[in-house]
């Protein structure tokens, strides 16, 4: 089993079908799943961890009333920064793979800053140079 170094912290999302979030990750954000550490448990996925970049995220089928999605919560207060290089190719890559667009992408005097809102209801600020 590879074993793998995780950051000092990790976010453990709750989603309301974590294998399908899985492939959203993969396609939106290149992420890599982590085979080693899926396991199912009383017939939903109980744990799964995904790679973007150097940064692992752990993700489950929401278990309530332990996890509990955003889609339960009728929202979330957790935005998750995400560092890309192009950070415009990234929130198209994202809405292509069925993000909604909360903010387009715009030059800020840190950075280039856009958010989305994947299928699963976690909001992600994807962030990159500046265009100018």
């Amino acid at each position: 089993m590879e074993t793998i170094v995780k950051q000092q912290l990790t976010p453990m999302l709750a989603v309301h079908d974590a294998a399908a979030a899985i492939e959203f990750y993969k396609d939106a954000f290149g992420a890599e799943e982590i085979e080693s550490a899926r396991y199912e448990w009383e017939g939903k996925l109980g744990h799964a961890e995904v790679k973007i970049g150097d940064a692992v995220v752990m993700l489950a089928d929401e278990f309530p009333p332990n996890n509990q999605s955003p889609r339960m919560l009728n929202g979330t207060s957790v935005i998750l920064h995400l560092n890309m290089a192009d950070c415009d190719a990234a929130t198209d890559r994202a809405v292509a793979a069925g993000a909604e667009l909360v903010r387009a992408p715009e030059d800020f005097p840190y950075g280039r800053k856009s958010k989305v809102r994947d299928p699963f209801g976690h909001v992600w600020m994807i962030s990159g140079p500046t265009k100018g």
